[in-house]
């Protein structure tokens, strides 16, 4: 691709994937564990965002935790009910997001290796396989040179390579869209057709 021109959805999204799974290998643990779904719902409040109108008020707390949308599963529903996201990336969010509240309340040291995560996950690993970008990721992982921690635990590889294509594709997917403009708004005069703005 020639200098200056911009990255198709996929390119793009595949330059991200490297960066987020390098920079996961940093973490170990219930750190890689919370820190990695942390990043998907940041990606996915993007996603959101980038589908609604601008905020009147700055800074409305729409997604602070005690608002409608501060919950990661809230923000899964929404996604999924505006069709931002298939029923294979609902089921993966909503399975991370009960991974991440097993991991946050367990008062022992959590693995991703316990059966009872690992069998959560096997599920979606086989669906997340199919994605392009996972094979490649997971050559590049496979290549970095060993960790202080010692090698990288295949269950941690999955789930870093889950993470890194989930916030990858959901950042993609955000640039992707402009706000949402319904046909109608209703204000106290009534019902009122609105003209689409002309594309920029």
């Amino acid at each position: 691709m020639a200098p200056g021109l911009p990255l198709s959805p996929e390119a793009a999204a595949a330059q991200a994937a490297r960066t987020i799974a390098l920079q996961m290998l940093e973490e170990r643990g219930r750190g890689a564990v919370l820190v990695g779904v942390a990043r998907v719902d940041a990606a996915l409040e993007h996603l959101l965002q980038a589908l609604m109108a601008p905020s009147a008020a700055k800074g409305d707390g729409l997604f602070l935790p005690d608002r409608p949308l501060g919950s990661l599963g809230a923000k899964v529903a929404l996604a999924r009910r505006l069709g931002l996201i298939d029923a294979p990336v609902e089921r993966a969010l909503s399975a991370l997001r009960k991974l991440r509240n097993a991991f946050a309340h367990s008062a022992e040291s959590a693995s991703l290796s316990d059966p009872i995560h690992s069998g959560r996950l096997e599920e979606i690993y086989a669906e997340a396989r199919a994605n392009p970008l996972w094979a490649p990721l997971e050559a590049v992982l496979k290549a970095q040179p060993p960790a202080p921690q010692g090698p990288l635990d295949p269950s941690l590889r999955d789930y870093i390579l889950l993470i890194t294509i989930l916030v990858a594709f959901l950042e993609a997917t955000a640039q992707q869209l402009t706000p949402f403009q319904p046909p109608v708004v209703m204000g106290f005069s009534g019902v009122s057709r609105q003209e689409p703005e002309p594309a920029g």
